[in-house]
């Protein structure tokens, strides 16, 4: 799907409701604003929907750029600013469900085209919000590591690998759009933004007040509880994400990686440091007249290559290391058997703390005995048993978080374990973490560590349940609809 694919798919949709207002309604002032009314409340109606799908993906875009901004602003004038962002991120779900509500609502209330003054408003300062986080996604790509957004002077060429966000997140996981253009999108939507400010008295409003508030009233309550379904109760209802289910990832990901490799660079973008002027140059003429570009003279900005034939997705990122560092990532996708993941991309720990504590310690000394003047052998001596200060850290953990892994998670997976299942745990926690994390559960399964991103990705539930079988994803739960291991076993395991 692109982004070109939506727009007609918009149009055409406010076509069809702007014949029906004009032609069977005759509620209309200008065709043109009613035309634009009913585009833009079809487009954010949509954008909405798909980002309602998941509520925590967009939780977890605002977490990123709440980083981004706090790191950017710490360095600046507005410094003040920057302890503001992390109480942010705390709350990034509940941003994120707010943020999509309303887009959904001001959808709904330029089709109805009630509320006239404040809808024009506040799709106006939506529009200006999310153009400015596009555009810092976009414009950080003129800023080279280590280089402060605010440090204008410092900038440099384009460079997609310096973007602090890869993506903004606009259309959700559903379609995943180049940061340059979803900049010059919103720039776009400025002007109807704009128009519904000046030419209010032209926009259509299809209905009576009372029959619009109960619109509003009824689409408000169900956004809200389909968001909530959708992180709190249960994953999403849609997955657009690429670890969904009958994925079969060990294919999909030598697939991506096989693309990748096939990649070929076409041409060098060159910059002349004497003259500032940029050209690209065919590979083979670069190869081949390579003394005619000394790095003196001209700087090469980037490779141009062809395009992968299959898209880079989480799953070429996708990895699993033992807890001693060594990659199982192989073995697993290519496990015949079946097996039940537990994801938890974040332990629910409310605090850690230091302590001091005394442990025991053996004192030795070490005497180098000589034989016959050749061999030489160190003797190690024990002297005494004493005791010495250490630095322990103690976790101060959920309760609830706890209680779920040893009456709901440990329970399941040791039904699983009976039956032959590989039983694991992937999480992103430190050795000590862990360890305290057994000790406190109970748990005695094996444990593998991977990239909190990528874990995010595979499951929106922490912790979440996935069964896998000959590297695929079979069925993925919520943990707060964990079924009993026998129906899971009789519905899908052989």
């Amino acid at each position: 799907m692109k982004l070109s694919n939506l727009l007609i798919g918009f149009a055409i949709s406010a076509i069809i409701l702007t014949l029906f207002n004009v032609l069977i309604l005759k509620k209309h002032k200008s065709v043109y604003m009613s035309f634009l009314q009913n585009f833009c409340g079809v487009w954010f109606i949509f954008s909405g929907f798909v980002k309602a799908v998941d509520p925590l993906g967009t939780a977890y875009k605002m977490q990123q750029y709440f980083a981004e901004f706090e790191t950017t602003f710490q360095h600046t004038w507005f410094k003040f600013l920057a302890p503001l962002f992390p109480i942010l991120g705390k709350y990034s779900i509940g941003f994120s469900v707010f943020m999509i509500v309303l887009e959904i609502l001001l959808g709904i209330l330029l089709v109805l085209g009630c509320w006239k003054k404040f809808t024009g408003w506040a799709f106006l300062l939506i529009i200006v919000f999310f153009t400015i986080l596009t555009g810092f996604t976009y414009l950080t790509g003129y800023v080279p590591n280590g280089v402060n957004f605010f440090e204008f002077s410092k900038w440099a060429h384009y460079e997609t690998t310096n973007m602090r966000v890869t993506d903004c997140g606009c259309f959700g996981d559903f379609l995943k759009l180049e940061p340059k253009v979803s900049f010059f999108k919103d720039l776009f939507l400025l002007i109807p933004a704009l128009l519904f400010i000046i030419r209010v008295r032209d926009m259509h409003t299809l209905f009576s007040s009372k029959v619009n508030n109960i619109i509003v009233g009824i689409s408000t309550a169900a956004c809200i509880f389909y968001c909530f379904n959708n992180f709190y109760f249960d994953i999403p209802s849609i997955d657009f994400r690429p670890f969904k289910e009958n994925v079969n990832i060990r294919d999909k990901k030598k697939a991506e990686e096989d693309a990748m490799s096939n990649v070929k660079i076409t041409a060098y973008k060159l910059k002349n440091l004497k003259t500032g002027k940029i050209t690209n140059v065919p590979y083979d003429s670069y190869l081949a007249n390579y003394k005619n570009y000394p790095k003196t003279e001209w700087e090469i900005l980037e490779q141009i290559k062809t395009e992968p034939t299959i898209a880079h997705s989480k799953i070429s990122d996708f990895y699993m290391t033992d807890v001693k560092g060594e990659d199982v990532t192989e073995t697993f996708l290519n496990d015949k058997a079946y097996s039940v993941m537990i994801s938890a991309y974040e332990f629910k720990v409310k605090e850690i703390k230091e302590k001091t504590t005394m442990v025991p310690d053996s004192i030795f000394t070490y005497d180098t005995i000589s034989t016959d003047g050749k061999l030489i052998s160190i003797k190690k001596n024990f002297v005494k048993l004493d005791t010495k200060k250490v630095s322990v850290k103690e976790y101060i953990w959920d309760e609830d978080y706890l209680n779920l892994y040893k009456t709901t998670i440990i329970p399941f997976l040791t039904e699983a374990s009976k039956k032959g299942v590989h039983c694991f745990l992937l999480c992103t926690g430190f050795e000590d973490e862990i360890a305290d994390f057994k000790a406190k559960t109970g748990f005695n399964f094996d444990i593998y560590k991977s990239d909190d991103l990528v874990i995010k990705t595979i499951i929106r539930s922490n912790p979440g349940i996935t069964l896998w079988h000959d590297g695929s994803i079979i069925k993925h739960y919520h943990y707060k609809k964990l079924p009993s291991f026998e129906e899971v076993s009789k519905s899908y395991i052989k």
